[in-house]
């Protein structure tokens, strides 16, 4: 079952942004340093902010297998920007004990109601292009790429 995530979620929630950091920590150790993205207390935060909801993928026990941060995004009256509403997935996280069983494809699918329910005339993502497994994961659910961050380390 998908729902929003309620402040008892927290220290699960909590466990996976661990996982997702220690994904991007192996793949850029120049750049992710060991730690989690948020807080307990900014969790708590963003749970009260209705233009970022967390959803939340639960077994029948209501124990968070997964979670699917998102953020709308719309630029008003921007000088090159449309006015288009956008859901953003700022992340998306599978219990790595839950991995393969369409969990990850369950919060995609919601997150897609969810924007679509509010008006968004799209959903995007950012992906670190060492996340091959996310990269692959995001491709089978027919995401194309939007733009393309490009580097060199000095």
């Amino acid at each position: 079952m998908i729902r929003r995530a309620v402040e008892k979620d927290i220290p699960k929630i909590g466990d996976l942004l661990s996982q997702v950091d220690l994904v991007h920590h192996n793949g850029r150790p120049d750049i992710f340093k060991i730690g989690r993205k948020y807080s307990d207390d900014a969790l708590k935060t963003l749970l009260k902010d209705g233009n970022r909801p967390i959803l939340v993928c639960v077994d029948e026990n209501d124990s968070v297998m997964g979670y699917c941060f998102c953020i709308y995004q719309q630029y008003i009256d921007n000088s090159v920007m449309t006015d288009i509403k956008t859901l953003y997935i700022d992340d998306l996280c599978v219990d790595e004990k839950m991995r393969g069983k369409h969990i990850g494809k369950e919060l995609y699918a919601a997150a897609v109601k969810l924007a679509k329910d509010s008006g968004c005339y799209n959903l995007t993502l950012n992906v670190w292009s060492c996340n091959e497994s996310a990269m692959r994961f995001y491709e089978s659910c027919g995401l194309k790429p939007q733009k393309v961050g490009m580097e060199i380390v000095l």
